[in-house]
């Protein structure tokens, strides 16, 4: 039972924590800045000029700066705005003695840093106010028992994201680099941009579709995506708990269909940002249920029964971005107006932490499986 209570507007908690998650932001970004060529993805080099760098980093300085005299003038007895602008007084300090701008020299290998900051950021501010003004279940706390474990997921996934790229675009080249793809390739360009990038979608989901549904019906695959099932309290960060082996998989079959079948630089580039946002969205803890667009669009309610502890709604709604995938294939849960009222693996006793989860799905204790090798029955 989660014994955490919920952070309340005016306690000072709140703006304490958001002034820590920002001073940290801004630390990481001039740590950043120091080895650009080792802690930055080539992807978004382009993005950072001179000008974007200062502004970026000015406004989020500032905004920490506010959320700490906040934190100071409704309570003073946290001392979080306090470490807050410890934080910020190093990252001023070291963001002092950074070099001169230069090139930035390509590395064969590079850990995502800015990736994580920028992901992070731009989710924390989207989905963190909707999660407080707007939450689905009113005592879920933002620092659930298992909160922690989420986070290092999704640090994890994103520092290693060249590492999954390799590994997700390797067979792409190798497999079909030499099958004359190019007249498909030619065709695919052609077709204007918000068509292109719907088409993306839909081969892209249909792909993952096919994958997540193979995770949940092969006992040995199961055990790897229960991981991502184990949480029982869903909100924006419990998204990126998944397996590395899941992850690798989850990737593997929506990109390389995206690779073969050609998409144009911006489309793909355009897929990524909305796989991610929407990802985020399905997990998140919010009462909002987009009215019809919920038959358009995978939204929270819809992705929740996927998560559901009740066995009526289990092996329902794999679909990642349009839930007409599952109204085909006869996966799809008639939910209406209702929420799912658990969220899990029910009686299943999953370990805590991320070494543990990491480990457990290759090994087999038949005393702990609490028929986790059946996930019909789980």
């Amino acid at each position: 039972m989660n014994t955490n209570k919920r952070l309340k507007i005016g306690e000072g908690k709140i703006s304490g924590y958001l002034a820590i998650f920002l001073a940290i932001i801004c630390l990481g970004a001039t740590i950043c800045a120091y080895f650009p060529e080792y802690l930055t993805t080539s992807e978004f080099r382009e993005l950072y000029t001179p000008n974007f760098i200062k502004w970026v980093f000015l406004s989020v300085l500032v905004l920490s700066f506010l959320f700490s005299l906040t934190s100071f003038l409704l309570s003073k007895k946290t001392k979080l705005g306090f470490l807050a602008i410890i934080i910020l007084a190093i990252a001023i300090f070291l963001a002092s003695g950074l070099p001169e701008i230069k090139e930035i020299e390509s590395k064969s290998f590079t850990i995502g840093l800015d990736w994580l900051l920028l992901d992070i950021l731009l989710s924390a501010v989207i989905f963190i106010p909707i999660e407080l003004f707007l939450p689905k279940r009113l005592e879920q706390t933002k620092f659930h028992p298992e909160w922690r474990t989420d986070l290092v997921y999704f640090v994890i996934g994103h520092l290693l994201i060249q590492v999954t790229g390799v590994l997700v675009q390797l067979p792409a080249v190798v497999a079909f680099s030499g099958l004359g793809l190019s007249g498909i390739h030619e065709w695919v360009q052609s077709i204007w941009f918000l068509p292109q990038l719907l088409l993306a979608l839909f081969v892209s989901d249909l792909f993952q579709w096919s994958g997540h549904y193979f995770f949940h019906k092969i006992p040995f695959l199961w055990r790897f995506h229960a991981v991502h099932h184990s949480t029982k309290d869903i909100d924006w960060l419990a998204g990126s708990r998944t397996h590395f082996v899941d992850l690798i998989a989850v990737r593997a079959v929506t990109f390389i269909p995206l690779y073969i079948c050609g998409f144009s630089s911006s489309v793909f580039t355009t897929y990524i940002v909305i796989a991610a946002i929407q990802a985020v969205l399905a997990h998140s803890n919010t009462r909002i249920n987009f009215g019809f667009l919920r038959y358009v669009f995978v939204t929270p309610q819809y992705h929740h029964w996927h998560h559901s502890d009740d066995p009526k709604a289990y092996d329902k709604n794999f679909a990642i971005h349009f839930p007409f995938i599952d109204m085909i294939f006869g996966t799809y849960y008639p939910m209406g107006k209702e929420w799912p009222e658990g969220t899990g693996l029910g009686d299943v006793q999953f370990p805590k932490g991320f070494i543990k989860q990491f480990i457990f799905p290759f090994y087999k204790n038949p005393a702990n499986d609490n028929n986790l090798d059946n996930p019909s029955e789980r």
